[in-house]
C-alpha cells in the first residue's frame, strides 16, 4: 500500500501515515509489516478494502467480496466496506451472486444471460442481518 502512494508522488513518511491509519480503520495495524500469505481470507479482504481507499479514487469496485468468506468473516468485511465508502463519500460499485450483499445497496441491477432484467432504488438496510 506504501508503494502505491509513493508511486503516486506521496513522499515516504505520509505514504505510511496514511497506510497506517487505514489498517487502523479495518482493524489491522498490528500487521502493518506481516506478508500476504500469512494473513487469513479476512484480512487479506480487509486489506484491500484500505488498499481500494489508499489514492481517495471517486469510484470503489468491488467484485464478490465476501465470495471466499464465511458468513461472519463476509459480514464483517461488507460492513467495512459499506461503512468506509460511505464515511468518505466514494461510490461503491459492487458485483456479487450474494442475496445478503445486495442488502447494504443503495441501487440494484439485476443481470441475466447478458441482459439488464432489473433496475431499482433499494432503501439502504444493515448489511448481512443475522
Amino acid at each position: 500500500m506504501i508503494l502505491l502512494l509513493e508511486l503516486s508522488g506521496r513522499p515516504a513518511p505520509d505514504a505510511r501515515r496514511r497506510a497506517e491509519a487505514l489498517l487502523d480503520q479495518v482493524g489491522l495495524a498490528h500487521r502493518i509489516e506481516t506478508f500476504p500469505d500469512r494473513l487469513s481470507g479476512g484480512e487479506q479482504q480487509r486489506v484491500a478494502i484500505a488498499r481500494a481507499l489508499i489514492n481517495d479514487p471517486l469510484v470503489v469496485l468491488a467484485d464478490e467480496p465476501t465470495g471466499n468468506l464465511d458468513y461472519d468473516t463476509g459480514k464483517l468485511v461488507l460492513d467495512l466496506l459499506d461503512t468506509l465508502t460511505r464515511q468518505a463519500g466514494k461510490n461503491l460499485v459492487m458485483v456479487t451472486h450474494s442475496e445478503e450483499v445486495v442488502g447494504v445497496a443503495d441501487r440494484v441491477f439485476r443481470l441475466r444471460d447478458g441482459k439488464l432484467v432489473e433496475d431499482h432504488l433499494a432503501p439502504h438496510q444493515p448489511a448481512m442481518s443475522a
